[in-house]
């Protein structure tokens, strides 16, 4: 029988060290960059094992019985970082829909971190991956929309990465979208990836909903991406994920 999760109220101090989880993990924080104001506009929180060890490593021990509460303290552990080091810049979380039984419930830890840490909610954003399978897509719906009217952000993550992109987007109007990185890779030569793009951007406009190149390695890809009206972006070019530390941008990376 599929064990059911764990609804007891946490606090956000139990929620920070993992309790109740069995193991223990920490965050990595990497820059999103605005190209328009040569500014840092968001970090992405990503979760890493405690010596650094990668997301995979960590998600190993992530099962039914304690996907609720694992989604809890990715929620804590990242808005008590950014805390730390005293982000004023967007907090995008990654978060696990199918671990989202009752937003109004599982939205209370989150809030209670935001007040104990002082982080304001409307710097945050939830991001939802496009590589977990949902299995109900009104639930989803009706996730995001609480979100959105408790005054937080959304994301589609890993946008063109599966074969659901479209109708999620369709189904639910997020405020950003964030191109897959396979979209993205060697976009400066790739003219059928060139029309894809174009086609997203043109969506997106019509939604008004903001886009988000990923996964970023070269100038050229830059460059490609911005002459189609992007100007935020994520990836190595700019800076690899920081072990619990904000992350150092050349400002040589701006420029012309």
């Amino acid at each position: 029988m599929k064990q059911q999760p764990d609804f007891r109220d946490v606090g956000c101090g139990e929620c920070a060290n993992g309790a109740l989880l069995g193991f223990d993990f920490t965050m990595a924080l990497q820059p999103i960059v605005n190209t328009s104001t040569n500014s840092i506009w968001a970090h992405e929180a990503l979760v890493r094992g405690l010596n650094n060890e990668p997301s995979g490593h960590v998600f190993a021990n992530v099962n039914d019985s304690n996907r609720y509460r694992f989604d809890q303290t990715c929620r804590v552990k990242a808005i008590k970082l950014a805390s730390e080091l005293a982000i004023d810049t967007m907090l995008s979380i990654n978060f696990m829909p199918n671990a989202v039984y009752k937003p109004e419930l599982c939205i209370r830890t989150t809030l209670m971190a935001a007040e104990q840490y002082n982080f304001p909610i409307e710097q945050i954003i939830f991001e939802i991956t496009e590589g977990e399978k949902i299995v109900d897509y009104d639930h989803l719906k009706a996730i995001v929309q609480y979100y959105q009217q408790s005054g937080f952000t959304t994301a589609i993550d890993d946008f063109g990465a599966g074969y659901s992109g479209l109708n999620m987007l369709a189904d639910m109007q997020t405020d950003l979208v964030k191109l897959d990185m396979a979209l993205v890779r060697n976009i400066d030569t790739d003219k059928i990836r060139q029309t894809i793009i174009r086609g997203i951007l043109q969506v997106c406009l019509d939604l008004n909903i903001r886009v988000i190149a990923e996964g970023i390695e070269n100038r050229e890809e830059l460059k490609t991406l911005q002459s189609m009206g992007i100007e935020l972006f994520q990836g190595y070019y700019f800076a690899r994920p920081s072990f619990e530390s904000v992350a150092d941008v050349d400002p040589a990376l701006f420029a012309d």
